[in-house]
This record gives C-alpha cells, structure tokens and sequence, in this order.
C-alpha cells in the first residue's frame, strides 16, 4: 500500500516537470538593468560631493553662503619688497656609492629671505642648516641628483629643511650657484 501511494505519487498530477519560463528570467534582467545604473550613479554623486567637485560646480563657500566670485580684501595685494638673498657657506660633501670609488658633491647656495630683519635669526641658526643639509646630502647618490627632476626635489628638501631650522622665519626659496657631481 505504501508502494502504491509512493507510485501515485511520484506519477500525480504535479509531478510533471515545468519548463523554466523565459518569463521568470526577465524579471532578474530587469532588475538588474534598473538597480545597478541606479548604484552607478549614486557612487559617482557621492564621490564627487566628498571631493569637493559638487561645492565647487555650484559656486558654494563655506558656510553655505553662495558667492559668484570671491570678495577681494580691503588690504588690497601684499607688497612684495625686493629680494634679499643669503649666501650659505660652501659645502663639499661624499655621496652614497656602491663600489670603491667615491663620488662628491661640491655645493653653494644663497637663500631668498622675505625681509634682511630677518637675516640675524638665519646667522644664529647657522650651524643648525648646516648640518640638516650636510645630513641630508650625505644620503644622496649621484643619481638622485640627474636631470631637472632631481634638482626640483632637491631645493625642495633643502627648503624644507632650512625651514624647519628657521621657525618662524620663513625663507621663500633655496638657489643653486654652484653644484658640481665628481
């Protein structure tokens, strides 16, 4: 008896199999067409309000104040007085090499000062640039110093450094005037 009911049972009615239909495969396809340009476009807007592109696009200032262009200030522009410029002592200097044979760095540099009242700060601390320089230059190769990529990143460590040295003095920029690779 239970073997006739497994046997009704397994050849009912509902025991024929259904073909998939084309039409349960579409509403995935569509839903999937409409959710993920939907998550496309909602990234994209999310990450161009986090960089800033947004604020910028609709003219927005801090504060949610809206201003076409910003308000000039009632100082007018800086004066810029004219240049001062500090020699720094001449440095000579061995590179990083790999073999026996030494390479050396013979270096002269004149500093661009925003003011001469502050060139007594810059001649109390000289010791001290002196040294950050020598340091730094100690671990160069004569690599790093080829081409002008080398010698942008060089003044600009330089800068850095003296910088650092001469708070709150600032200097505007480091000068080669003499730089010889031996």
């Amino acid at each position: 008896m239970a073997e006739d009911l497994e046997e009704d049972f397994d050849e009912g009615e509902g025991s024929e199999e259904l073909p998939e239909s084309p039409s349960r495969k579409l509403p995935i396809k569509k839903i999937l067409m409409l959710v993920l340009p939907l998550l496309l476009l909602v990234g994209a807007g999310a990450g161009l309000y986090f960089t800033g592109v947004v604020d910028a696009l609709m003219g927005k200032m801090k504060g949610g104040e809206e201003h076409a262009a910003p308000e000039p200030k009632a100082d007018g522009p800086k004066q810029v007085g004219p240049a001062v410029f500090m020699d720094l002592p001449e440095m000579l200097v061995n590179l990083q090499t790999q073999g026996r044979k030494q390479s050396f760095l013979k270096i002269r540099v004149a500093l661009e000062v925003e003011s001469p009242a502050d060139m007594p700060r810059i001649d109390q601390v000289m010791p001290r640039i002196v040294d950050s320089f020598q340091v730094y230059l100690r671990e160069l190769r004569a690599e790093d110093l080829q081409g002008a990529a080398g010698m942008h990143l060089l003044r600009e460590e330089l800068l850095t450094r003296v910088n650092a040295a001469i708070k709150p003095v600032k200097v505007n920029d480091v000068l080669f005037k003499e730089m010889l690779v031996q």
